[in-house]
């Protein structure tokens, strides 16, 4: 049934002014997304990098789809190496997700305080403990505006979880990381 009453709107003109970016900005904090470790392998070194953008692309074959910074480290080092690893995080691994959502992290030592282990298809890093993770080679790339939109098949998959704990999800909402459990 349609309603009547005011609706705000907001209408943007040709290409965004800095108050529309601020206004998308605030308004899209408010939609709640899972938070997973983006990581590759790339001449030896670990590339890692929050995301709170990707999504199931397919079941049949297992596809997925994140999204990253085009111009980040971590951007250039999965479009370059064609093997990553997505780790879902749990509501213990804040400290992880904030740290890897970090700008000016290093490049030397980046993971040294997480832990870690190399997933068995690509060698990259999946985060203890996570709720699942997939290792992807990616099989396309889109650019989109500022970032890059990867899109990956499965070729493993698991979880680090213990299989007695409780699932805690950690999402991203209101610009902030948080958890679904108490």
């Amino acid at each position: 049934m349609e309603t009547s009453g005011p609706l705000d709107a907001h209408q943007l003109g040709q290409g965004p002014l800095d108050a529309d970016v601020d206004l998308y900005r605030r308004l899209s904090s408010d939609i709640t997304a899972g938070v997973a470790v983006i990581s590759t392998r790339l001449r030896n070194r670990d590339y890692a990098a929050t995301v709170s953008a990707f999504l199931t692309v397919s079941y049949d074959p297992p596809t997925m789809l994140v999204s990253l910074y085009a111009e980040s480290r971590i951007g250039e080092a999965v479009e370059e190496s064609g093997t990553w690893a997505l780790s879902v995080l749990s509501g213990k691994h804040q400290g992880t997700a904030a740290w890897l959502a970090s700008p000016g992290t290093p490049l030397h030592g980046l993971l040294a305080q997480v832990p870690f282990r190399r997933g068995p298809a690509t060698g990259s890093a999946v985060i203890d403990g996570c709720l699942a993770y997939f290792e992807l080679r990616t099989v396309a790339v889109h650019t989109a505006a500022t970032h890059l939109l990867v899109v990956g098949e499965v070729l493993a998959m698991g979880t680090g979880a213990e299989p007695a704990e409780t699932p805690d999800p950690l999402v991203h909402f209101g610009s902030e990381f948080r958890r679904l459990a108490p």
